[in-house]
C-alpha cells in the first residue's frame, strides 16, 4: 500500500505516459478505474497542454500524472544533419519528397520555467520525468504545490542519483520496455538489463518506493513484480489497443500481427534509443545508426517519410513503439484492463 499512500490512487498501477499514441482520454479512464493515469506532455505546445489538463480536471477527481522529458537540447550540427539526409535521399526520391522542404524542428521539448508556470494553474498531483530530472529550481516550483515527483532509472547508479535528489518514487525501467530508454548517466547500452534483473537491485539500493516497468502486461506479471519488492508497476504497451488510446491504424495493425514479436532498440526516429516493432527503415539502416542526429533532432528527417507511408497504409517509416511483451494487447476498455491487471 506504500505506493497508493504516496500517490493517492487505489491500485498499485501506473499507466505509462506514451507520447504520440494517447491524450487525456486514456489517462482519465485509468485514473477513474483506480490506477494512476498519465498524460505525456513532451510533444504538446502550451495551448494543447492547457486543453488536455482542462479535460482531465473536468472528468476526474482522482490523482493523475503529467510526464515530461528533461534532456539538454543539443546544438544543431548542420554537417551531421546534411549527411543524414543524404543517407536518406533514396527514400525521399521514392516518395517524391523535396529535401529542401523538410523542417528542422526539435520535435520534443524539455521541461522549462514556462511549462512549470502553466502547470501551476492546474497543480497536478504527480509529475514524472524521463532522462533524469530538471534543474532544482524547477523541481522546487513543482513541489511548492505539493506534487509528488517520479523519474525513471535504468541502472542502480541512476536510481541512487534520483534518490539523492529527493524523488518520491523511482520507476525501474527494464530493457523490455517500449518507447524511449530513460537512461541519463551513460549512453552505454550494455548497462541496460531486464526488468526482473534490475528491479531487486534497485529495491535493495534505495529507500523510496520502486515501480517496475518493462514487459509487464498481465496480472501474473504484476504479481511477480510485487513479489520481487516493487511497490507497484507501470504498464504501457498493453494499453495501446484500448479504444481510449490514439494509436494509429498502422500501429494497431502491427501490434496484432506477427511483426509484434520482433522489436529492437532504435535511434533512427528521434536520436535516442527507443524500443519499437522492427520496420523497413530499421532493417535497412540498422536499428542503431551513428549517423542519426542527436535527440530529438533526428525526428524531422524521417517525419515526411512516415506521413507518406502511413497515407499508403503501411508503417515502414513509423516509430511503432512497443515493448517486448505484446501478448496482452487487446482492444478492451482501459478501465477493464486496469482492473484486470490489478486483480489478485
Amino acid at each position: 500500500m506504500v505506493l497508493q499512500q504516496t500517490l493517492g490512487m487505489a491500485l498499485p498501477l501506473i499507466q505509462a505516459p506514451m507520447a504520440g499514441v494517447q491524450d487525456s482520454a486514456l489517462a482519465v479512464a485509468v485514473s477513474n478505474a483506480g490506477g494512476l493515469g498519465s498524460l505525456p506532455c513532451a510533444m504538446l505546445g502550451p495551448d494543447a497542454m492547457r486543453a488536455e489538463l482542462g479535460k482531465i480536471r473536468a472528468q476526474t477527481d482522482r490523482p493523475y500524472n503529467v510526464n515530461f522529458f528533461c534532456h539538454r537540447p543539443p546544438a544543431p550540427d548542420a554537417m551531421r544533419e546534411a549527411l543524414w539526409r543524404q543517407n536518406l535521399a533514396h527514400y525521399y526520391r521514392e516518395f517524391d519528397i523535396d529535401p529542401a522542404t523538410l523542417s528542422t524542428g526539435p520535435g520534443r521539448l524539455p521541461f522549462d520555467a514556462a511549462t512549470a508556470e502553466l502547470l501551476a494553474e492546474f497543480k497536478p498531483p504527480v509529475l514524472s520525468f524521463h532522462f533524469g530530472l530538471p534543474d532544482e529550481s524547477l523541481l522546487a516550483r513543482v513541489r511548492s504545490w505539493g506534487a509528488k515527483i517520479l523519474s525513471s532509472a535504468t541502472t542502480v547508479d541512476e536510481a541512487r542519483w534520483l534518490e539523492a535528489r529527493g524523488v518520491d518514487v523511482i520507476i525501474a525501467q527494464g530493457l523490455e520496455a517500449g518507447g524511449h530508454r530513460g537512461m541519463f548517466l551513460s549512453e552505454d547500452l550494455s548497462t541496460q538489463v531486464g526488468t526482473f534483473a534490475l528491479l531487486p537491485q534497485v529495491v535493495r539500493a534505495v529507500r523510496v518506493p520502486v515501480v517496475a516497468a518493462g514487459g509487464i502486461s498481465d496480472a501474473a506479471g504484476v504479481r511477480a513484480a510485487l513479489a520481487l519488492g516493487a511497490a507497484g508497476v507501470q504498464v504501457g504497451t498493453a494499453y495501446l489497443l484500448c479504444p481510449e488510446a490514439t494509436t494509429s491504424a498502422v500501429h494497431r495493425a502491427a501490434l496484432q500481427s506477427p511483426a509484434a514479436t520482433h522489436t529492437a532498440l532504435t535511434n533512427l526516429y528521434t536520436g535516442r534509443p527507443a524500443r519499437g516493432i522492427l520496420t523497413r527503415l530499421m532493417r535497412e539502416q540498422g536499428p542503431m545508426n551513428a549517423m542519426a542526429p542527436a535527440f530529438p533532432l533526428a525526428t524531422a528527417a524521417v517525419a515526411p517519410l512516415r506521413a507518406k507511408a502511413e497515407a499508403a497504409g503501411n508503417g515502414d517509416f513509423s516509430p511503432l513503439w512497443a515493448g517486448q511483451n505484446t501478448s496482452a494487447c487487446r482492444p478492451v476498455p482501459a478501465a477493464q484492463l486496469t482492473r484486470e491487471l490489478a486483480s489478485p
